[in-house]
């Protein structure tokens, strides 16, 4: 090891992205909490200035935002010289969009997509040859139950969020030989800030008994429909403890709730249209 931390022989170095709030702040207090180090990342890392003092050299910040490339390569580097090795990467940075596809300009689907997308592909970028190189990690790849349904409003954010299990279920056949694992996070309905950060596309009236609805909706849910972020951390430290992790893993009851009618529609088309479609073949 290159750096001066009191890193065990049995604890884990993460490097953990969206640090700062939410799941990546839980993720990172029960990994220091456990004994681990963290390597954290965030566009300003200031909300973690106290617990960096309190545990000193066990957390490294590193204030990259992932959508620059070199900032995030940046910080695998200070990571390797401060801790030697990574072994969970959680990326985890997340941008929400609500809206319409239609209503939704450009400029906010491509900044979605920037974090939610490009990030997770910079983030990928940097750890992936350390990981290859140990021929061993655990990379948590931040998804949702948007991530296998969607419904009115959130269609671009589903969008990222299809797309980042799409690259994952081809990157962990990829990377299974070289000792590496993948596991899709899917939180549901999580009592953190992201709700209330959410950009919000200029509305068009022609979507009031959609989308609105479905926000005015969302913001009348009760407390105890969300998941404690804390708990959803915890579940994705058990993911990493375990010996055979799955590839997805659903994170509270709104999340199975959500995907599971998404995903049985899928089976039902199938059987549905299987004359159509075996017809294509004769």
């Amino acid at each position: 090891m290159n750096g001066t931390s009191d890193h065990r022989p049995h604890s884990r170095t993460w490097l953990i992205t969206g640090a700062t709030s939410g799941i990546g702040r839980e993720l990172t207090l029960q990994a220091l909490d456990n004994g681990d180090t963290v390597s954290a990342l965030a566009r300003d890392t200031s909300a973690l200035a106290e617990l960096a003092q309190a545990h000193g050299e066990r957390l490294l910040l590193n204030q990259a935002d992932v959508r620059d490339e070199r900032a995030v390569r940046d910080a695998v580097e200070r990571t390797l010289a401060m801790f030697g090795r990574i072994d969970v990467v959680a990326n985890n940075a997340g941008y929400g969009l609500f809206g319409a596809v239609e209503e939704a300009s450009d400029a906010q689907v491509r900044a979605v997509f920037d974090t939610n997308v490009f990030g997770v592909l910079n983030v990928l970028r940097a750890t992936l040859p350390v990981l290859r190189a140990q021929r061993s990690g655990h990379i948590l790849q931040g998804s949702s139950v948007y991530g296998q349904s969607a419904h009115p409003g959130v269609g671009l954010l589903a969008a990222t969020k299809y797309a980042v299990e799409g690259l994952s279920d081809a990157l962990v056949a990829e990377v299974a030989p070289l000792g590496i694992k993948v596991t899709i996070i899917q939180p549901g309905m999580t009592a953190t800030p992201f709700l209330a950060n959410l950009h919000v596309a200029d509305a068009l009236g022609d979507y009031d008994q959609t989308v609105r609805e479905v926000h005015k909706a969302i913001g009348e849910m009760p407390a105890s429909a969300f998941s404690a972020a804390a708990r959803i951390a915890a579940g994705m430290r058990d993911v990493v403890g375990s010996p055979n992790p799955p590839l997805r893993l659903a994170l509270g009851a709104s999340s199975t709730t959500g995907m599971r009618p998404a995903l049985q529609a899928r089976l039902a088309d199938l059987d549905t249209w299987q004359g159509v479609t075996e017809a294509v073949d004769r």
